[in-house]
């Protein structure tokens, strides 16, 4: 790891044409290592190996959580890389060599940064491995750093993380006062000897903030956008898991008031899950819908590992296993849809040059793999059959479904809550992909920029089909990585008599692996048997829409914001809609033409960061009056801060 690290530099050095095969040769070689060492974790149960060259006892260690988190973070990122070859083409014209080594070795280094979050236990090392993600995903979101509102973007998502590495530092700093260590591997001896529910939230904010929990989610609508689509892609699909793994490190290691901090954890994730998909609903930015959607992913991860919590505490494994399993599956199934996702509108963008889908329509036929490679997406994170984001869910739900008939009546009441609230939250996303996919697939053209569009080259097709492989993989031989994962979670949360659990949610996902499997056989044959029947024969095209009459134009059918008003009309208490638009007076007999523009605005944003930051702003603009640029009021007040100090100074104060 450490040579490769040191090879990074490489990448700087060699000529344009080369970073990329460079930056892909030590990638390899680096997810080649960790992958073996990932998999011995999980036939030995934990690898520690010294840190050479280092003094002490600090040393990477890989358990079964680090390597899980390990290969999901290798698979995202290296696909990354295979699409990055296609989808940088383009710019290989308009950057300088320099730009695009800050770029591949930025890569390089949120790779690295990963692995050593996953594998340091010790504070001070896990800290530095942390700043070096938040740096190096600051310099890849900032890539097209000539737009000011990136680099504005890049800067407010660095201050974030700032933010969210000083509650981790309080923290490791609370429990080196009271044990004497700065680790993971402290805080169970923290939480043995003290209230465990304050430094939890401290930690869960930290954390939360990198995996975006509402209300600190603020930075990730704003950021993925910004950043190129590979690079969306792995900060959605990894980078944020990193949060996630921090929250499961404490859950693990926590020792008391387990039902109150499982109470926490669900509220939170509820609210996330339902508020990331209902303003996912009414965003027209293709990117910035997903980034929402990363939000509701996460709340379904949350959910999962807050009824885990549930049931550890009231000992009940049958919630306590199927919840942490169904959540910690999702990290991994979330990786790959939603990367297949960011990747996907990183094709429509370089085809058509705009994310907005009000301006795309019709591209199924101009680009018929991505529209079938977006659908797939857009299935596996709705959670439908046969695809991979079903399967966590269902664990989820048989979680739940199977402990009510044991549960009192508050927990029955919190259960159904939680039922309702997934089965919201499931329905919404897929409303919002069923608009997504139709406006920008189906229909005609709504602009030139949809028009002239056309496949991208196969060098972004390609590592897309990788990753949907996996999706199908998870989706249809689910039984088969069933029982690493519930022995990985039963070792990782102490959870007893696993068999009785196990066995029946294996049997079942076997039952729905062979229905999925059928089901796929059987489209198969209908889409083979309807071309070679229609091989022969001449098969006529005519408009696209007609019922009746031919459509005069693409502004006869339905666009974004017309296909989510009526929900827009219900939710707007929520989603603080603002409509756009010059009214019709009386008056006017033959009305003259308009624009209508409708914006969402994100209420957690407005209080947490806006208002915040305007109040800082007023106050620097009082302070800015002395800036007079004259050098006798300068003078001035090097005076009066030495006269300051000299009276603080007589008086014993300081």
């Amino acid at each position: 790891m450490l040579i490769l690290m040191l090879l990074s530099f490489i990448v700087v050095a060699v000529t344009k044409p080369f970073k990329y095969l460079t930056s892909l040769i030590i990638l390899t070689a680096g997810v080649t290592v960790t992958t073996i060492f990932s998999f011995r974790a999980f036939s030995e149960g934990s690898i520690e190996m010294p840190i050479p060259f280092l003094q002490g006892n600090l040393s990477f260690i890989i358990d079964r959580i680090s390597a899980f988190f390990i290969l999901i973070i290798n698979l995202t990122v290296y696909v990354g890389i295979l699409y990055a070859r296609g989808y940088l083409k383009p710019y290989y014209e308009n950057k300088n060599p320099l730009s695009l080594s800050i770029h591949f070795f930025s890569y390089l280094w949120l790779w690295f940064s990963m692995i050593l979050v996953v594998m340091l236990r010790d504070g001070i090392a896990f800290l530095i491995a942390w700043e070096l993600m938040a740096l190096s995903s600051f310099l890849l979101v900032i890539f097209e750093a000539e737009d000011r509102t990136i680099m504005k973007t890049g800067i407010s998502y660095l201050i974030q993380m700032h933010a969210g590495m000083f509650f981790i530092l309080v923290s490791f700093l609370v429990v080196e006062k009271e044990t004497g260590q700065m680790s993971f591997d402290a805080l169970k001896t923290y939480f043995a000897n003290h209230s465990n529910i304050p430094l939890f939230i401290l930690l869960f904010v930290g954390f939360g903030i990198k995996a975006g929990f509402v209300p600190l989610h603020t930075w990730l609508p704003q950021a993925h956008p910004a950043a190129p689509s590979h690079v969306s892609g792995v900060m959605s699909g990894v980078m944020i898991k990193m949060g996630i793994y921090g929250i499961i490190r404490v859950l693990m290691s926590m020792q008391s008031e387990l039902l109150e901090t499982g109470f926490i954890m669900l509220a939170v994730s509820l609210i996330s899950g339902l508020f990331g998909v209902m303003m996912a609903i009414m965003h027209h930015d293709i990117k910035r819908l997903l980034a929402y959607h990363s939000i509701e992913n996460i709340g379904i991860i949350g959910i999962g590992l807050g009824l885990g919590l549930i049931g550890t505490a009231t000992g009940n494994p049958t919630l306590g296993l199927l919840g942490y399993s169904g959540g910690l599956l999702h990290v991994a199934n979330h990786s790959l849809f939603k990367s297949l996702l960011f990747f996907n509108a990183g094709s429509v963008y370089q085809s058509t040059h705009t994310r907005n889908i009000e301006q795309l329509g019709g591209l199924m036929k101009k680009m018929p793999y991505t529209a079938g490679l977006f659908l797939i997406g857009s299935l596996a994170i709705c959670g439908l059959p046969p695809f991979n984001g079903f399967i966590s869910e269902y664990l989820i739900y048989i979680g739940m479904f199977k402990s009510l008939p044991s549960a009192d009546l508050n927990n029955s009441i919190l259960l159904l809550l939680t039922i309702a609230g997934l089965v919201l939250i499931g329905g919404l996303a897929v409303f919002c992909f069923t608009k997504a996919f139709g406006i920008t697939f189906l229909g005609v053209p709504r602009s030139e920029k949809a028009s002239v569009a056309a496949e991208v080259h196969r060098s972004m097709i390609v590592p897309q089909i990788i990753t949907v492989i996996f999706i199908l993989i998870i989706g249809l031989a689910s039984f088969v990585i069933m029982n690493p994962l519930f022995n990985m979670v039963s070792g990782a949360f102490s959870i007893p008599s696993t068999n009785i659990v196990s066995m029946p949610a294996i049997s079942s996902l076997t039952k729905i692996s062979i229905l999925g499997g059928i089901f796929i056989l059987m489209t198969a044959v209908i889409i083979l048997y309807r071309y070679y029947h229609l091989k022969n024969r001449i098969v006529s095209a005519g408009p696209v829409w007609g019922c009746g009459y031919t459509a005069g134009s693409h502004r006869q059918q339905y666009t974004s914001t017309s296909y989510s008003y009526n929900y827009n009309h219900l939710a707007s208490p929520v989603l603080h809609t603002k409509k756009i638009m010059d009214d019709i007076r009386e008056e006017e007999i033959f009305p003259g033409s308009r624009t209508y523009e409708q914006h969402s605005d994100d209420a957690f944003k407005k209080v947490v960061i806006d208002r915040p930051v305007d109040w800082f702003s007023s106050i620097l603009k009082k302070i800015a009056v002395m800036q007079t640029g004259e050098i006798r009021h300068y003078i001035l007040y090097a005076f009066i801060f030495m006269l300051l100090i000299l009276i603080l100074t007589i008086f014993n104060i300081i």
